[in-house]
């Protein structure tokens, strides 16, 4: 039996003056027990839906959600025992420290004063908040306030984990920090359900990958599987005039078996090919030939990226406004 499992949810919103919006539209996702599922999609596609409804902040309009065999909808205040939740903004208290922070989230759980703050040291060392544990929040770097907003999500070492973008707007490097914390919980058996739009978040991460569009997951499987499905090779080109992209994408449509795409701002062309050596040195003679420069031009495996494009009908860079309120 899945750890947790949804099936078939619904979830519409009627903005005023607008037409109805279908958030989730019939999704279905089973998530085993000590793994990481990732939810990849783009913005407004039910992520951000999905999570709140598991974590009994919403209810769907239709359907069933079950987390460790507890019925989230008939028995939401259990439920709210036996998880954790990260959302895709830090939910701190600027005012109080970093330490006061945690040993309030104990209390607000009734662990009782002496655990509460016993509490907040294991999860001030498990962060790498040691030195900082007693300054102010406000002062705190983007990614530390992320640190504490997750470690709030752990004071009751709940066994299954929702995070919602956990890693939007940090720099790479405490990025990487993020992923290493999350990769030790899970060693550890906690159940993880992730929503990203960072591919190679949900490379690293991801036991497996639901890919979410229009409210529904539309693809499933692993990082390799998914890659797999799309089939082939890539040749890229990126570059060096920006101005010369009509000529280039015309070039890679000659010898490619799909069709060619932007990314990088338009500055990189991918384009599928069935031969992969055959078709760069071909397109590289042409692309020499007609006086054009680039940057970098070279032959690659199917990415998650690829993935996504082929299937959402666009790259994950260029996937829509913000999640809010009903995405």
């Amino acid at each position: 039996m899945p750890f947790i499992e949804a099936s078939e949810l619904v979830k519409t919103y009627t903005p005023k003056g607008a037409p109805v919006v279908r958030a989730l539209d019939g999704l279905s996702l089973q998530v085993p027990q000590g793994t990481v599922t990732a939810l990849l999609g783009p913005n407004g596609a039910g992520k951000t839906t999905t999570v709140k409804v598991l974590t009994t902040l919403i209810s769907p309009d239709s359907g069933a959600a079950v987390i460790d065999g507890v019925d989230v909808l008939a028995e939401p205040e259990r439920v709210r025992r036996m998880i954790g939740a990260s959302g895709q903004y830090a939910a701190v208290d600027e005012n109080l420290t970093g330490f006061e922070n945690l040993e309030m989230v104990g209390r607000l759980y009734h662990l009782g004063a002496k655990r509460a703050k016993a509490r907040a040291r294991e999860l001030i060392e498990l962060f790498d908040l040691v030195e900082a544990q007693n300054r102010v929040v406000k002062g705190f770097s983007g990614g530390m306030r992320r640190r504490i907003d997750l470690a709030g999500a752990l004071v009751i070492n709940p066994p299954v984990l929702f995070l919602d973008e956990p890693t939007t707007g940090l720099d790479p490097r405490s990025r990487l920090a993020l992923w290493d914390v999350i990769e030790s919980l899970v060693s550890g058996g906690t159940t993880v359900l992730l929503t990203t739009q960072y591919l190679e978040e949900a490379d690293r991460l991801a036991d497996s990958i639901s890919v979410i569009d229009g409210g529904r997951v539309i693809a499933e499987g692993t990082a390799d599987e998914l890659k797999a499905s799309v089939g082939g090779q890539r040749v890229a080109l990126t570059l060096v005039d920006a101005d010369e992209t009509e000529v280039v994408r015309g070039i890679l449509q000659r010898y490619g078996s799909g069709e060619a795409v932007p990314s990088n701002e338009g500055k990189t062309w991918v384009v599928p090919v069935d031969d992969g050596p055959t078709a760069l040195g071909r397109i590289v003679g042409e692309v020499t030939a007609a006086g054009l420069q680039l940057h970098d031009a070279g032959m690659r495996r199917p990415t998650l990226d690829d993935v996504f494009l082929q299937l959402t009908g666009h790259a994950a860079a260029d996937a829509g406004t913000d999640e809010k309120g009903a995405a």
